[in-house]
């Protein structure tokens, strides 16, 4: 009797302890993550979320290798449909480009929320690559994906913060005036 008393003490102390540990993440420097309503924050930034959108080739939006999830590039997607799109530095200024990188920021955002249901998952945003439509003498492509980088951290605070390329391509599909991929590490 003495025996299963100690082992229902073991076993309950334990699943407390994985209790505990499941619902704090922390930050590399040690810090706990507070649980944040990501629908508040959304409806506090004025940001809806929409049905992930469909690929428009032969891949998928979203593959996954443990706690890491690989998503497909997005462009900037419009509430109305469609994107925007030109080159930034002809047809597009650098303002609008931060925009376009912001909308493709709600696009990948809402591709998380329709693959897991709950933007709590999300631990970390690890990398995002930024490909910015520009004339070849352009040069500032990090300040128009900064509109994606900044929306990711005004969403998930310190979770947001991630490494990061920002490059010009000659062109991309369908002339949108960007396009973001990005990997994110989840609970």
């Amino acid at each position: 009797m003495k025996q299963l008393i100690l082992l229902i003490f073991l076993l309950y102390n334990f699943s407390a302890c994985i209790d505990l540990n499941v619902n704090k993440a922390t930050s590399e420097n040690g810090d706990q993550f507070s649980q944040i309503d990501f629908q508040k924050k959304l409806d506090s930034l004025k940001i809806v979320l929409y049905p992930a959108p469909a690929p428009v080739a032969n891949y998928v939006n979203v593959t996954q290798s443990g706690r890491t999830l690989y998503l497909a590039g997005k462009g900037p997607s419009l509430p109305e449909g469609g994107y925007i799109t030109g080159k930034i530095d002809r047809d597009l200024s650098i303002e609008q480009g931060y925009q376009a990188a912001r909308r493709a920021g709600i696009a990948q955002l809402s591709v998380l929320q329709s693959y897991l249901g709950d933007l709590n998952k999300v631990k970390r945003i690890l990398k995002v690559t930024g490909m910015v439509n520009a004339t070849e003498d352009f040069t500032q492509q990090p300040e128009v994906i900064n509109g994606f980088s900044d929306l990711m951290v005004e969403v998930f605070g310190d979770r947001g913060k991630h490494a990061r390329a920002a490059v010009g391509m000659s062109s991309l599909p369908r002339n949108i005036a960007v396009e973001i991929e990005m990997i994110v590490e989840i609970y």
